[in-house]
Parts: structure tokens; sequence; C-alpha cells
């Protein structure tokens, strides 16, 4: 049993103590397991604490992105102004934004060094030799996505392809816009801002699992947003959650409306959807200078022609993941209750870098771009940050050829490695779409380029065709297009394509920035979101009664003389199940043994509803309740001693107690996804 103890995962402090293996908890006959009492009950207390956010002065919401990120603020005492962080040093050509690329730097010693643009142009300005020994990591949020075990050992692997903890680069991250943050915030109060003055608010994308979620969190607590003692300072929002809150104050005049009728075969004429996207940037341009945005407290027209009960599809298009929520308006303060568990994938506009990748792999090799992307690193930075420009110049009824400038070191290398020219591998190739300029250039087509974007954007209108299938979704009114990708006119077009007929399509105008807007409205009211889907089935692990005939043999245990049947899984709630914010669920449970004075309560949970035993497959263990009884008087002990339960959701976390209720002695953990 000792050994899953010892390799515990110890990055960090552990709050939880250290958990038996995978058996049956009371085959191991030390640790008598618990059995339930009463029937079960659900009593909706609301969270007491949600009226005690006057104590911050200001609420603080960083968005994350696999891409890009940026923060933006709201002081608690004018919650109507939310203040768009600082222009950043540096940035792109032909990239406009207000966020800074998610890019991270640290020394040859692994110290942190830049973030962001700088961490890039530092990045960049090194000799080559110098370069191999710095850490220099992009786009390393999908990797949160992608692992499906992930713990607080998981590693990254920088561009020179050494390996780092990924917690250590997500507490630096956030430990540097939370200096950025304070030092404005200082700025512009004229006077010091403490941390314990500051709500934070993170945002992560909804379909991620909850041990990412918990990732996050920790990566807040080493970074020193907040601690385990002051966890309500820090919030874990959803995506696509904050951008739903953004959109219901939008007025007309902050988005467009990808009008449908003048649709050409399916296309809208390029007027419509160009006209209204020029109109927009320029009024963004006009209001660069101003960095406050005003959120007038009313409910935006759009929103106002909803009614009780009406649904809308919030689709969330980032750089590195799609989430798709659907929503429902429950009058009359207008609360949101999520009708379809988040769903999507990783569809984001990264898999159009991916696909560009793919076609230089065709044109010179893939064990050429392989050993250029680790020869050169900083270099192949530049390529993709060229690509990344005229990506972004893509558009469905654009006819001129796309340039993406080559590095010198590319050509330079290319030949050393092969012995001829790019152009010479151009020719041979025959990728007949894309050409040599003779100023050292790719050449694109407008419809090579496409090509690259059809792949992401195919799966992103599967994903929403299967969605609209569902019976919930049927008479969704409105579609809100947000996030990064969002900007994409191709995107745009085949979204309005598609299911222009079906709803009304929405797109913000600062489509960039809505999930930055909300998850600042929601830190300034937590409670706005009133119910959620329940992602996962959760339970505990018990003994019942053996019943012959129903419980299989193997799960008997004979103990005392009563026969037991043992890894029982008592469900607490089930996957998809609505929870109401701040929802308790109790349950009351007794010791097999009464003399018992340790009183460990296995907390398990699963993707799927059909689950009887704790060692069905896909059941994992996500928590443990030590209720250590030693020390109270035996006299005081009644002869069945209860032990209560009680699990509440809602919030992203989910908090469990264990109370003796002889006693009152009691313990809490949170759910812990990355340590067992």
């Amino acid at each position: 049993m000792a050994d899953k103890e010892a390799g515990g995962g110890d990055a960090g402090p552990r709050e939880t103590a250290p958990t038996s293996a995978y058996s049956s908890p009371a085959r191991s006959l030390g640790d008598t397991g618990i059995t339930p009492l009463s029937p079960s009950h659900i009593v909706n207390d609301a969270d007491p604490n949600v009226s005690e956010q006057q104590m911050f002065l200001v609420v603080v919401a960083i968005d994350f992105g696999t891409t890009s990120s940026g923060y933006a603020y709201s002081f608690t005492k004018e919650p109507e102004c939310i203040h768009v962080m600082r222009r950043w040093e540096g940035g792109d050509p032909g990239v406009s934004n207000q966020k800074t690329p998610t890019t991270i730097l640290l020394t040859p010693e692994r110290k942190f060094h830049s973030f962001g643009y700088a961490a890039r142009d530092f990045y960049h300005d090194l000799d080559p030799s110098e370069a191999k020994q710095w850490l220099y990591l992009e786009k390393f949020k999908m990797k949160l996505h992608t692992t499906g075990d992930l713990t607080m050992d998981t590693d990254l692997t920088a561009a020179n392809g050494k390996k780092i903890k990924a917690l250590e680069i997500f507490a630096y991250a956030l430990q540097y816009f939370k200096e950025q943050a304070l030092k404005e915030l200082s700025d512009q109060a004229g006077s010091e801002f403490e941390n314990s003055d500051v709500r934070w608010v993170i945002t992560v994308p909804a379909i991620w699992k909850q041990p990412a979620k918990q990732f996050m969190r920790q990566a807040a607590y080493q970074a020193g947003l907040a601690s385990p003692e002051t966890a309500e300072q820090l919030i874990i929002a959803l995506e696509p959650e904050a951008a739903s809150i953004y959109c219901r104050k939008l007025r007309l005049h902050q988005m467009i409306e990808l009008s449908s009728k003048a649709a050409v075969n399916g296309y809208s004429s390029g007027d419509t959807v160009g006209a209204g996207f020029a109109q927009a940037k320029e009024h963004i341009r006009r209001n660069r200078q101003s960095r406050t945005f005003l959120v007038e407290n009313v409910i935006g027209e759009i929103w106002s022609e909803l009614e009780e009960g009406d649904k809308y599809v919030v689709v969330d298009s980032g750089g590195g993941t799609v989430d798709l929520t659907v929503h429902q308006i429950r009058l009359p303060e207008g609360h949101l209750k999520e009708l379809y568990k988040a769903t999507g994938g990783p569809y984001g506009s990264l898999g159009v870098d991916y696909e560009f990748e793919k076609l230089l792999c065709k044109i010179f090799g893939e064990d050429f771009i392989e050993q250029f992307k680790i020869k050169r690193p900083a270099a192949w930075v530049d390529l993709m940050i060229a690509f990344e420009s005229r990506k972004r110049a893509a558009a469905p009824d654009r006819t001129n050829p796309l340039n993406i400038t080559l590095p010198f070191s590319f050509i330079d290398y290319y030949k050393k490695f092969r012995g001829h020219s790019v152009e010479h591998a151009l020719r041979k190739s025959n990728v007949d779409f894309v050409k040599w300029s003779s100023q050292g250039m790719l050449r694109m087509s407008p419809d090579a380029m496409n090509a690259l974007f059809k792949p992401t954007i195919d799966s992103i209108i599967e994903h929403l065709r299967d969605l609209f299938q569902k019976p919930e979704v049927s008479t969704v009114k409105f579609l809100f297009l947000v996030g990064g990708f969002a900007e994409a006119p191709l995107l745009q077009q085949a979204v309005q394509a598609a299911f222009g007929d079906t709803c009304r399509i929405i797109i913000p105008q600062d489509v960039g920035l809505t999930i930055l807007k909300g998850a600042v409205l929601f830190g300034l009211d937590p409670a706005v979101i009133k119910v959620r889907r329940s992602p996962l089935t959760y339970g505990v692990g018990v003994l019942n009664r053996y019943v012959e005939g129903k419980h299989p043999p193997e799960k008997l245990l004979v103990k005392d003389g009563t026969r037991w049947c043992t890894d029982v899984f008592d469900k607490f709630i089930s996957a998809d199940q609505s929870v109401a914010l701040g929802e308790l669920v109790k349950r009351s449970y007794t010791p097999a043994k009464p003399s018992q004075l340790v009183i460990v309560i296995n907390i398990y949970s699963c993707e799927h509803d059909e689950v009887s035993f704790i060692t069905d497959p896909g059941v994992k263990k996500c928590g443990t309740l030590r209720l250590d009884l030693t020390g109270t008087s035996s006299t005081a002990v009644p002869a069945r001693r209860e032990i209560q339960t009680l699990m509440q959701f809602g919030d992203t976390e989910i908090k469990a107690t264990a109370v003796d209720i002889a006693t009152s002695k009691s313990v809490k953990v949170g759910i812990d996804f990355l340590n067992y």
C-alpha cells in the first residue's frame, strides 16, 4: 500500500493526507469503511459568503489565453467602468492587439526573464548559440487541455527541447500579470495597492477537465494571487460564461449582426460582413487611446428581446480551443442557467498554424523543419509571426496573393542542409499554389491560405451541427461568436452560411476582449450564473449490507460476523445534473465499526452516470476526507455515530466537509484531481 504514498507527487505543500492505492477501502482491515445511515437529501443553502465582496477595492481579471493574454480591472466603487490594461511595449506589424502574446522566457539558470513581446524580442536578438541555452515557451496552455493525467509534475518542453515543470511556468506567468496589474493600479491610485485589496478572476475554457481548473488555482497560489486560506480571493471563471455575461450588456452599436438577408447561394455578399467590420474597426481604432469601456448598467437591446426561457449559444473560439455553451434566460433578474454542459475541442486558430507547418513540411521535408526548429528556434518564431499577420489578412473574397517573408537563416540553413535552394524545393514540390517571389517570399494564393483554415473551421461547424441536433438546443434564438478567432472573416462566413437561417448570429465589436470584460463583471457579481451542469458524477466509496444474488460474490467481506459488500459507489450527484450555485448535498454515514477513531471517506468521480462500484472503469479518486476523532472521550460517543458529509457544488471548484455530529468535529477538503 505504501508505494502509492511514496510516489504521491510532492510538488508544493500537500494539503491532503497521503492516501492508499485503489483497492477496496475495506480490504485493508485497518481502514474500516463507512456505511450509509439515512436516505440522502439535498439542502439548498445559498452560500453565506456571497455578499461579502465589499472587502475588495478592485476586481482584476486575467485572460490567460493560448496565443495571447491580458488583464482588465474595475474598481468596486465604479463597476460600470472597465479598464483594459496599458498598451504594452512591442507589437507586430499587421497585428493590432490590446493583449500580449502568451510567451515566456527563462534564463539558462531557469529564472524568470520576461513575458510577451519583450520575451519574444529578447529571445530573437540572442545569438543562435546562446539562444540554445535559454528556455522559451509559447502556446503552452494547450498542454493542460491535452494532458490526460495532469499532475503537479507535468512537464512542458521549451523551444530548445529542455523540460520544465508546467506549474512553475504558469505560476511565473500569473506572477508577472499580478505585478503588472498592481503596478498599474498603484500608479493610477497614486498610492501603493496591496494584493489583499484585489479580487482576482482567472478565465479557463469550460471544456477543461476538473484537474486543469485545479491546476490553474494551484499555480495562482504559487504566484501569490491568493492562498488556500484566502481561496475566495480568487475566482476561476469559465470563458464562455464570462463572454455571455458581457454579451448581455451589449448595445446595438457595440456589435455586428451578420445579416443573412443578402446571402447569395449561401454566402452573404462581401459587403455585409466586410462593411460592418470595417466600420467597427474604424470605431475601435478611434477608441484605441481610451482603454476604459463603459458598461451601462442596463440590459442591452438584443438582450431585451429575449424572453424567459429563451436560449442562446455562446461560441468561444480562441487560439487553442473552441467552447460551446448553451444558456437559458431566467427572469426577472436575467440570471443565466446552463442548459447543456460545455462541449468543444482543440479547434482553435492554432489549427491553422499546424496546417501551415504541415505545408512547409510537404515543401521542404519534415526532417528539415524539425531540425530547423531545434537549431534556429528564434528564426522559427519569426517565421510564425510573419505567418500570423498574413493569417489575419485572409478573407473569403480576397483575390491577391499573400506574401510570407522567409527569414534569411531559413534560406541559408536550407541550402546547407539540402545542398540546393529554397526556390528549387518549391519548384520540385508540386505544391502549385505556393510560389517563390524574387523578393525572398513565399507567395500563397488566397485559395492556399483558405485551405489552411478549412480543417479547423470544418471541425467547428461540424461540432455546432452536432450541438444543434440536441433536443435542449433546438429553438436557439441567438448565436454569439466571441474569442480571438471570431475575428477571422472565414470563420464568420462559414458560421453564417451554416446557421444564418437557424438563428441570429451576433459578434461583439471588440470580440477579442469580450471574455476579459465579462470576467471583470463576473468578479463584481459572481452570483449572476445561477445554475450549472455538473461535468462529472461524484460519490463516495461505502460498505453496504451484502445481499445474496444482488451483489457480486467477489465484493463480499465478512467482518466481526457482519457480511458487507465493499466498494459501493454512493452517488452524490450525476453527470449533467443541474446544480445551483452554492447547492449543498448532504449524506449521513456511520462507521462500520463503532469504535473507529479515524474515519476516512474517499471521494470518487466518473465521466458517465452508470456507476455501481468504485472499481468500475473510468472511476477516479479525487478527494479524501480524514476525520480524526482521537482525544474525544468515549463516554460522550453515542452507540450509533453519525458522520455527516456535505458537498458544495456550483462554483468552478467543489468543496467537501465531514462532520462528526456527536462532537461537531469537522474536516474540510477541496476536491483534488491532481494528487491522486
